[in-house]
């Protein structure tokens, strides 16, 4: 086995890891009626999307590698309805996903990214898995950071690179790189 996989396995929790803590610092931005503000009735508010990775996550990665990706006990459907839950019940919530989410793959052997496992009853290989959940959350995580924007306005503190700051942040990077080597 190449160190291909390992490499792969460990920026993958690097990723997972970075989004999950940028959320969080948006989400922290916000009070619990801000969670539960949406832009238009179709539209999903910051605590449905925490119910729905949530949901998708107690879903997907319990019993990994032995079930169905799409467990018979989840509601996909609830996970769209908004009970006005706190936001510290949303969090617990998050947080007990997340948790799941990194024991497994934090526990996955680098032999088992070839192995097959299954969601909705159609193969795919743990690498896809594995793909298929991060670009679900990074797309969930962009909707997350402007919904909440949208909310604070002026008031949202940058979580990346400020409008207009693109050389100061470059010129911190190239320092950055300067005194490692």
């Amino acid at each position: 086995m190449s160190s291909f996989e390992k490499e792969y396995l460990s920026i993958i929790i690097g990723q997972l890891k970075h989004f999950k803590e940028r959320a969080e610092k948006g989400i922290h931005q916000l009070s619990e009626d801000e969670l539960h503000w949406k832009p238009s009735e179709e539209s999903n508010s910051i605590a449905i999307i925490i119910k729905h990775l949530s949901g998708n996550m107690h879903s997907r990665w319990v019993d990994f590698l032995t079930s169905d990706g799409e467990k018979s006990y989840r509601n996909r459907d609830l996970e769209f309805v908004d009970k006005n839950e706190t936001k510290e019940c949303l969090m617990k919530s998050w947080e007990e996903g997340w948790k799941l989410l990194f024991n497994t793959i934090e526990n996955l052997k680098p032999e088992d990214l070839n192995k097959t496992v299954t969601l909705r009853k159609q193969p795919l290989s743990v690498l896809q898995a594995i793909q298929t959940e991060l670009v679900h959350i990074s797309y969930h995580l962009g909707q997350i950071l402007y919904i909440g924007k949208q909310i604070k306005d002026k008031d949202w503190t940058i979580l990346s690179i400020p409008k207009n700051g693109s050389k100061e942040f470059n010129g911190k990077v190239a320092t950055k790189k300067m005194v490692k080597s």
